[in-house]
């Protein structure tokens, strides 16, 4: 999910309305999460599989620190987990301390935004040795130019009259918990609704920060193959992110991950929170059709609202075989190999 409305709202633009309640149910810690195997493939329309493979935490734009979203996630009953912050692998050591005590397999990963001809595109990097040299290397760009596109932000939103922009929305952050990354436009937004400027987050965006508004800044992010290179040179599998959501045609969207297959892409999200099945039985097609492997994942940011660590639409019944049998991955899940 990028840094627009729908991650700091408790809905989501591609969710249904299924409020759940993630509330601590003790003040005492949750018992080690006991796991159920994986399956080698998608067979039922029905079962939501024991792993959930993009989650935030506030090391991007979460709302929870790494170790309370691994405890949510382990007294959910989820034994196998990856944290996927927008282009940031800072939570991943404290997650893993985490996830260690409570039972919960966490692969270390991110989620990086890419452009493709000139759209955002965000990619999941699974990777099972964490980052290395190339990746580590292209977080720092990536964090560089979240940082000027912050500041060009500021500047416009000192224009229409918020005052020390950068400052506020800093301010924000921090009461969000997440005071020490790149801001990014929903902590604008609340600097706005704070000073009076717009009468909510959904309006703040609306007429100031989304899309064609004057805080819609374009930061310049790597062309796509750069990003999945460094994923590939750092033994990690590069995943589409949620590749339903973009405003893609079909024929578009075969176009996007076929570029993304050139690029050395092998995966594509066949499930992201809640979805319509009869599109997820189309992409399963697609995915099918080019080779792919299909992962999972709520896209959680915050709690009490629609989507909850694990919580999503079943995968459709598919032999396109699930990224967690990638022979990568499969270790690092104790999961049975499957190749394409």
């Amino acid at each position: 999910m990028s840094d627009d409305v729908s991650a700091i709202s408790p809905t989501s633009p591609s969710s249904e309305t299924h409020d759940i309640d993630v509330a601590p149910e003790s003040s005492q810690a949750p018992l080690r999460v006991q796991p159920r195997p994986l399956p080698k493939r998608f067979e039922s329309d029905i079962d939501v599989p024991d792993i959930d493979l993009h989650m935030h935490s506030t090391a991007s734009d979460g709302g929870m620190a790494p170790a309370d979203l691994v405890a949510l996630v382990a007294r959910r009953g989820v034994s196998r987990m990856s944290l996927t912050d927008h282009d940031s692998m800072e939570g991943i050591f404290e997650a893993q301390q985490a996830a260690a005590a409570l039972g919960v397999t966490l692969m270390p990963g991110c989620e990086l935004s890419v452009r493709w001809r000139n759209q955002t595109i965000h990619i999941v990097a699974l990777m099972p040795d964490g980052a290395g040299d190339a990746l580590s290397a292209g977080l720092v760009q990536q964090h560089e130019a979240r940082e000027r596109r912050s500041h060009e932000i500021a500047a416009r939103m000192e224009k229409i009259g918020l005052d020390n922009a950068m400052e506020r929305a800093r301010e924000q952050a921090t009461l969000n918990g997440s005071g020490d990354r790149p801001l990014s436009r929903p902590d604008f937004a609340r600097a706005l609704v704070e000073a009076g400027l717009a009468r909510n987050l959904q309006d703040a965006f609306k007429r100031h920060l989304g899309s064609g508004q004057k805080g819609d800044v374009k930061a310049h992010w790597p062309e796509m193959e750069e990003a999945v290179g460094w994923v590939r040179a750092d033994g990690g599998v590069a995943v589409m992110a949620h590749p339903m959501r973009y405003k893609l045609t079909r024929t578009k969207r075969g176009e996007l991950l076929r570029d993304f297959i050139a690029a050395g892409g092998e995966a594509a999200e066949l499930v992201s929170g809640f979805q319509n099945i009869d599109r997820a039985r189309d992409l399963a097609r697609q995915l099918d059709e080019l080779g792919m492997y299909a992962s999972v994942g709520s896209d959680f940011h915050f709690p009490g609202g629609p989507l909850a660590p694990g919580s999503m639409s079943p995968p459709p019944r598919t032999k396109v075989p699930p990224v967690w049998c990638h022979p990568r991955l499969a270790t690092f899940f104790d999961a049975p190999i499957a190749t394409i």
